[in-house]
This record gives C-alpha cells, structure tokens and sequence, in this order.
C-alpha cells in the first residue's frame, strides 16, 4: 500500500474492541515481598489471592496467584510456584530494556504521591526517573521482579494530541516505514 492509499484510507467499520485490560500476569518469586511494593508502596490493593493445583505441560503444579487492582477493575497479577522447579520453568523472561513496561495512566497528584513512597521506602533498586515525553510526562520505576513500571500523566491538551495522531497515525507509519525517520513529536 502506498503512502498515498494509507493516507486517504477510508475508516475501517465500527468493531467491537476490548472493553479494558483485565489483568497482566507475571512471575514473582516472593509474594510477600511483592505485596509490600505493590499494596503498601505505589497503592494498588490487593484483591485476590488464588491458591490452586493445576496440570500444566502435563505436571501438576502447586502455585498462588495474587492480584492487586486498579481503578477500571483490571489488575497487575503475580504467580509463585510451590516447588522451586517449577519456578524456574515458568520463570518470566527479563529483557532489560526500558521499552518493555507497564503503563499505567495517573494524575499528578498520585504520580507525585508514588514518587514520595517509592523515596521513603528506601528503595534505591526501584530506580525512579522522569521523562517528559511530550505528550505525556511518565515516571518510571522497576519492582521487585525487575518489572519496569511507567505512570503517566497526560499533557494537558491531551485530547486534542489524541484526535491529530488518530488522523495522522497510518500516514505516520507509511512514512516511517519508507524510510522517512524524522520526529513528528512536536510537543517534546
């Protein structure tokens, strides 16, 4: 498809999308630990704690399954199996780049208020930084499991971003992919 046809393309008919994420799902190796990051330092409650025996890859497995919520009723949830094998076949793949995170969308005042817990729990290892993105100014922090974490408050006309990128966004990419790099970022 040309640059030409991406652009002039005709908006795809009305289909049904996701209603929200409703969890995503990692390996910790210490549920304790993890509750204490995730309930009592950033503020996500825990809200279930599953304790089952399952066949898996044929094997059964003892393990938990703790979920701690958000907002929209999705939830960040962590797995421990009982028996350290097991552990360490469904160990979660860590690649340390910064590109592979969590977003979650915050206001400033609870961005501003993790910021303050993360200091005050002493967690030097959770390596909190800020990056104003532009369109959105993101702090960015690594828990327990190295799990790379993002809170994002949006720009103030975020609306307005939103409805220019969705106009823009498949002659972006045509444009991108033709080898044209340049940054079309211009709140940045």
């Amino acid at each position: 498809m040309t640059q030409t046809q991406t652009q002039t393309r005709p908006q795809a008919q009305a289909q049904a999308l996701p209603l929200r994420l409703h969890h995503h799902a990692w390996i910790t190796d210490d549920q304790e630990a993890n509750r204490r990051f995730y309930e009592d330092v950033i503020g996500l409650p825990l809200v279930a704690t599953w304790t089952e025996r399952e066949k898996m890859a044929g094997v059964e497995r003892a393990y938990s399954h703790a979920l701690y919520g958000l907002a929209d009723g999705s939830a960040l949830a962590f797995f421990q199996f009982a028996d350290p094998r097991d552990q360490e076949e469904f160990r979660t793949g860590i690649n340390t780049t910064p590109l592979r995170h969590i977003a979650f969308k915050v206001e400033a005042d609870t961005q501003q208020a993790i910021r303050e817990r993360i200091d005050a729990a002493g967690l030097p290892e959770a390596n909190p930084h800020l990056i104003d993105h532009g369109f959105c100014v993101s702090l960015y922090i690594t828990d327990p499991n190295r799990l790379i974490l993002e809170f994002a408050v949006d720009h103030p006309d975020v609306a307005r971003i939103d409805a220019e990128q969705r106009v823009t966004a498949h002659a972006d990419l045509a444009r991108w992919l033709a080898g044209d790099h340049t940054s079309n970022n211009r709140w940045r």
